[in-house]
């Protein structure tokens, strides 16, 4: 397992439903392997990839039914973790037991708790109410590998300012560098925003809708610690009083970012877009393949930062105004992880 530090008590994304299946799976999060599969009534089981026999992993075995196999002798576990049968014996031993994983479904997500079990509560998994709205399309992304620690990425998620130096070909566009940003703590979330007054629309949002002029573009980030990011943006024309609140004529997309904390040097950026616009085959490819591009900007940057930090060196990390809302979301993070070694 690994040193780095994380909240446990918390839901953290496992890996897309639809890559789930009846099939012996391993797979990674917060520095421990798990074997994942899906029952014969649906549900994900979660167990440790660690037979107590001789540690082989269970991932290396067969799934029998609902149980797994141990592919070394032939240990029997159910979704619980309970051993059911033990070769050669005619009663499993009673301390063969195997860790189980509470687990829960959301937003075509499996989501895994990693801490106390008893603590485990499915109505606290993510949702966002516009998953549901059929005023918005889905489009569902990919599960993206960053080999850079997770609040690398989260602090990339809590900050519009890179935008226009990363993707001036889809997120960003030029001279609109000195927008105000603000953000602003709220419980274990962080929200940063900034808003352009009288600006073209962006790249990726070119041909969706005819403003017939320039735009009033805002940005919305919410983190909510430790793993999950939410960006709120869209457009409309400029001077109707989208910055007070009226977008009945607008473009509204939200970007989810859901993170795999792997461990100290990498994670998986499970990501989907809503859109205030029905489904269309032609706009839907378009706008995941313009995200494709951004989000593997991000990954280029992020993956150069883990490198260099790797690297042995003098260094003391200045930090600027920008760096706030990072500032903050780690804090909370720190504070969680404080809150259960207490």
């Amino acid at each position: 397992m690994s040193s780095t530090p994380y909240p446990r008590n918390a839901w953290y994304p496992l890996g897309w439903a639809r890559d789930i299946g009846q099939s012996l799976a391993k797979r990674r999060v917060l520095g421990e392997d798990l074997v994942v599969f899906r029952t014969s009534t649906g549900e994900v089981a979660a167990l440790d990839d660690a037979c107590p026999h001789r540690l082989a992993p269970l991932s290396l075995g067969r799934l029998r039914g609902d149980s797994v196999e141990c592919g070394y002798h032939g240990l029997a576990f159910d979704c619980s973790g309970r051993c059911t049968l033990a070769p050669g014996m005619q009663r499993a031993p009673a301390n063969a037991q195997v860790r189980s994983y509470p687990t829960a479904t959301s937003m075509g997500m499996v989501w895994v708790w990693m801490g106390d079990a008893a603590l485990a509560d499915a109505a606290q998994v993510f949702h966002l109410p516009e998953y549901d709205d059929p005023a918005y399309s889905v489009i569902e992304g990919d599960a993206l590998p960053v080999a850079a620690n997770y609040l690398s990425l989260a602090d990339n998620l809590c900050d519009p300012t890179h935008v226009v130096y990363v993707h001036p070909t889809t997120l960003g566009s030029t001279g609109r560098e000195e927008t105000r940003v603000q953000h602003q703590r709220e419980g274990r979330k962080v929200v940063t925003w900034r808003w352009v007054i009288d600006g073209p629309l962006i790249p990726i949002f070119q041909g969706l809708k005819d403003f017939g002029g320039n735009v009033d573009r805002w940005h919305y980030y919410h983190y909510h610690a430790p793993s999950i990011a939410v960006i709120d943006f869209g457009s409309a024309a400029t001077g109707t009083g989208a910055p007070e609140g009226v977008r009945g004529d607008c473009i509204q997309m939200f970007a989810c970012h859901f993170i795999t904390p792997v461990d100290a040097r990498s994670c998986v950026q499970h990501w989907l877009l809503l859109k205030n616009s029905p489904a269309d085959a032609a706009t839907d490819e378009r706008l995941r393949a313009g995200l494709r591009v951004a989000f593997n900007e991000d990954k280029a940057v992020l993956e150069a930062i883990q490198r260099n930090e790797d690297k042995p060196r003098e260094w003391q990390r200045v930090q600027l105004g920008l760096d706030a809302s990072a500032i903050k979301m780690r804090r909370i993070v720190q504070e969680m992880v404080e809150a259960e070694s207490a």
